[in-house]
């Protein structure tokens, strides 16, 4: 985990991932488009098919705002694409197994699941401009509402 978080002015730590595609997507690769880069803990999960739902509903919306979405979590490949399939969502996600991007954004965080501590993605987002610059990090957002949330904040 990093020792300090990411916050709004702070450089985009740069990654490569491979997507749902079985292609490698590079953060700095993107330089010229705004990215929402958006952490969440599972695939085919409630929330985060919810949220993944609101994020492929909107994307055109983000496309207009300058955007491009990416999702990230700890899922494999096989199972980014089950969710993608099922889903039809239309962004592509990232496979982190090894938890590289998710300790440079500093979402790992200790969780209480059925009465245990854990270690899981804490729901975060990530709006980065176009020359890499974070301009939003938003952490502990919740599922359903997120999105909506996300939307009003950047056409503000």
């Amino acid at each position: 985990m990093s020792d300090q978080e990411l916050a709004a002015g702070s450089a985009a730590p740069d990654f490569t991932l491979e997507s749902d595609a079985g292609e490698s997507v590079t953060l700095s690769s993107l330089k010229g488009k705004g990215v929402i880069l958006y952490f969440y803990p599972k695939d085919n999960t409630a929330g985060c098919t919810a949220e993944a739902q609101g994020f492929r509903d909107h994307r055109d919306d983000f496309a207009a705002l300058g955007y491009q979405i990416l999702g990230v979590s700890r899922d494999s490949v096989k199972s980014h694409c089950n969710f993608r399939d099922k889903q039809s969502l239309n962004f592509p996600l990232l496979s982190d197994k090894e938890e590289t991007v998710c300790n440079l954004y500093g979402v790992m965080k200790e969780k209480m699941m059925c009465g245990r501590k854990c270690f899981g993605i804490e729901r975060s987002t990530f709006v980065i401009d176009p020359e890499g610059k974070i301009l939003h990090a938003l952490r502990g957002v919740k599922a359903k509402t997120h999105v909506e949330e996300l939307l009003k904040l950047l056409k503000a």
